[in-house]
């Protein structure tokens, strides 16, 4: 049943059990921490970014290899999108723009990967990524600027009789931000995902009808391919987009009046 269920692949199960917090002593008792697959493949995302980054300087020489000219690429990429989106005074948020779009790229390329596990398929994990970045905004921009952050709530050039009907507006439109950056991400990611699953899954179960079936067959094959090119685009496009919005949230941490 797991090998055609297109939610068995989301499935959190532990890996090890660590300690249990609370309880009598009792089974089933308490709550259990432990070491799940969800966490082995961050730490994994996590490894792979650092011995890419380790990799990239090379040896000093005149001319780069590929992985070192792969990460100068990638280092200017970002640095141009966090520039256009959040102007020179945002690149001191470079090293946490650039740690999340590598995080959530690696992450979402090993979920390509047949009996990989998909961390960005989980709400909690997508969510706690979009939390910490808006807790970056707001502590910044009130470090930054105190009361002035507030300014945000009030865009220049509104006229004063209209504040009362654009603040709230801006409030609701500043807290929703990380629920629609977390769901942007897990929507796109699981749904491509069990699309993936559902039309794979047409294959197996058309081939168990014999000749008639497997040739029943090349329709999903052929979409389980096209699905999966499109997979890795999205990998990839998920992943920009989320550092784009992180560069414009950062924006207004850095120039709350604009």
């Amino acid at each position: 049943m797991a090998g055609t269920d297109p939610i068995h692949q989301f499935v959190i199960y532990d890996i090890l059990e660590l300690f249990t917090l609370g309880g009598d002593g009792t089974e089933g008792s308490g709550v259990t921490i432990a070491f799940t697959n969800s966490a082995m493949f961050m730490v994994a995302t996590v490894v792979a970014i650092s011995a890419f980054m380790l990799l990239a300087p090379g040896k000093g020489q005149l001319v780069p290899n590929r992985i070192q000219l792969a990460s100068e690429m990638l280092y200017e990429f970002i640095a141009n999108m966090l520039r256009s989106s959040a102007g020179t005074e945002g690149m001191r948020f470079f090293p946490f723009v650039f740690s999340l779009f590598a995080f959530v790229l690696v992450a979402n390329l090993y979920g390509m990967v047949p009996y990989f596990f998909t961390v960005t398929s989980h709400i909690v994990v997508t969510f706690a990524l979009a939390m910490l970045v808006i807790g970056v905004v707001t502590v910044y921009g009130l470090v930054r600027h105190g009361f002035g952050f507030f300014k945000l709530f009030a865009p220049s050039g509104v006229p004063a009789y209209v504040l009362p009907i654009v603040i709230p507006i801006e409030i609701v439109s500043f807290l929703s931000r990380p629920i629609s950056l977390s769901v942007r991400l897990f929507g796109n990611i699981l749904a491509g995902h069990i699309t993936l699953k559902v039309f794979t899954g047409f294959i197996v179960t058309m081939g168990a009808a014999g000749a008639l079936g497997w040739l029943g067959a090349i329709l999903p094959l052929i979409m389980g391919v096209a699905i999966t090119a499109l997979e890795f685009l999205v990998a990839a496009v998920q992943a920009y987009v989320f550092a784009v919005l992180t560069s414009m949230y950062l924006n207004d941490a850095v120039h709350p009046s604009h």
